[in-house]
């Protein structure tokens, strides 16, 4: 454990900072999940459900949680998933 006041604090701020990041990178990963499975069930409920995934990476990459290359092809291999489908 740090000694100094300031590193106890900065202790504190990362592990909050962690937990938000990793509720909002589970959330995307959820949404992915749910895409899956509703482009297995219906191609029009996966329509709706691209909308609602795509949103919640955009939300992370502007909150600066994932890099937005990486939401891009994201997006796209979800896109492609769709047009094959």
């Amino acid at each position: 454990m740090p000694n100094i006041q300031s590193a106890k604090k900065r202790v504190k701020v990362s592990e909050k900072k962690n937990l938000r990041n990793r509720m909002v990178k589970s959330g995307v990963k959820t949404a992915v999940r749910k895409f899956n499975e509703s482009l297995a069930k219906d191609a029009e409920a996966a329509n709706v459900q691209y909308v609602a995934t795509t949103s919640a990476i955009d939300k992370a990459v502007a909150k600066g949680i994932i890099h937005k290359n990486a939401a891009n092809r994201k997006k796209a291999r979800l896109a492609r998933m769709i047009a094959k489908a």
